[in-house]
């Protein structure tokens, strides 16, 4: 699975946006094509792209956390508590990012709602969620090397690999929180 989801996003770098427009079937290339319509069905495509990565990057979110609470195992197996607690928060903070991550907004206000978002906004939104994709992957990568030395029992550096991922973590979590400044174009 996780193959799977690096191969999505990271090799290829594609546009959620565009493959999902290149997906419509016949009938909503047409119903596209009628004025007012087709409006509203650009919207809707950039709101489903933008909810299949924000569920990319909980997933891999989810998958680090995971990782971690292999970690975490380890480490208690090996008694070394001095950094347990570390671990620990730092399990409960990938939880609590990775939550806010998947019950975020949507990045499109409803066709009948007061606040608009715009499209050109809505373009911005999806290169900005891109580029939390990368950011992601350095997080996950940044895990599994954790993880591997753990495993290995290369636990010199477990501290500091701690504070790095806390520190790298939070700096995700303060990108994420400016999403809602670029849907509505203020960023």
């Amino acid at each position: 699975m996780k193959d799977e989801c690096k191969g999505i996003v990271l090799s290829e770098k594609k546009d959620f946006y565009e493959k999902a427009k290149k997906q419509m079937r016949l009938s909503e290339r047409i119903l596209a094509a009628i004025p007012g319509f087709r409006g509203y069905k650009e919207k809707e495509l950039r709101r489903e792209s933008d909810r299949l990565i924000r569920n990319h990057l909980y997933r891999r979110l989810s998958e680090a956390k995971s990782d971690l609470k292999d970690v975490f195992q380890k480490l208690s197996d090996r008694r070394l508590f001095e950094v347990l607690t570390d671990v620990d928060r730092l399990v409960a903070k990938f939880d609590r990012v990775a939550e806010k991550v998947n019950h975020a907004s949507y990045g499109y206000a409803g066709f009948f709602n007061i606040v608009k978002v715009e499209e050109e906004n809505l373009d911005r939104m999806i290169d900005f969620d891109n580029r939390l994709v990368d950011d992601v992957e350095k997080i996950v990568s940044e895990v599994e090397v954790f993880k591997a030395e753990v495993m290995k029992g290369e636990i010199k550096k477990a501290r500091e690999r701690v504070q790095h991922l806390g520190g790298t973590l939070e700096a995700f979590e303060e990108t994420f929180d400016k999403r809602g400044e670029v849907i509505l174009g203020v960023s």
